[in-house]
């Protein structure tokens, strides 16, 4: 909780009255697939990660009408260095390739568009949303 929540609170907390004076300013929290789902032995995580993705909106809605945009990126299963572990499990590995639409883990370059769409003026508009770049993961059953 304090890596995934406490962290996002004090750093928006510490940037937004800069943004708020100048009347504008982007937020962009990472959030995760966790955010809205779970799967077993991550509760925590998926924990910390849901409250990132509500602190998102609620800074959105709270910040809105200073000029502020806060939205949020999460991404699915992502090949890293942190889930290496993951992607060397074959049985994981299956299932991701399986469950994902897409058949694969998302590359960490693919994340670079969102962040740029959601700080750009192409957003102005977007606001408290959270942007989901997992492969089509979240949109099947």
């Amino acid at each position: 909780m304090t890596t995934n929540v406490t962290s996002v609170f004090n750093v928006s907390q510490a940037v937004a009255p800069h943004m708020i004076a100048r009347g504008s300013g982007k937020i962009i929290n990472i959030c995760s697939l966790m955010s809205g789902v779970s799967r077993p032995s991550i509760a925590p995580y998926a924990t910390s990660k849901a409250a990132v993705a509500n602190l998102t909106r609620g800074m959105a809605v709270d910040w809105a009408a200073h000029g502020l945009n806060i939205n949020g990126i999460a991404p699915g299963y992502f090949r890293t260095e942190l889930n290496q572990a993951l992607v060397d499990d074959q049985k994981f590995n299956a299932w991701i390739e399986t469950r994902t639409p897409m058949k694969r883990w998302g590359n960490v370059e693919e994340l670079g568009g969102a962040a740029i769409f959601l700080a750009s003026d192409a957003a102005k508009f977007v606001n408290g949303h959270i942007l989901y770049v997992d492969g089509a993961f979240s949109a099947t059953v």
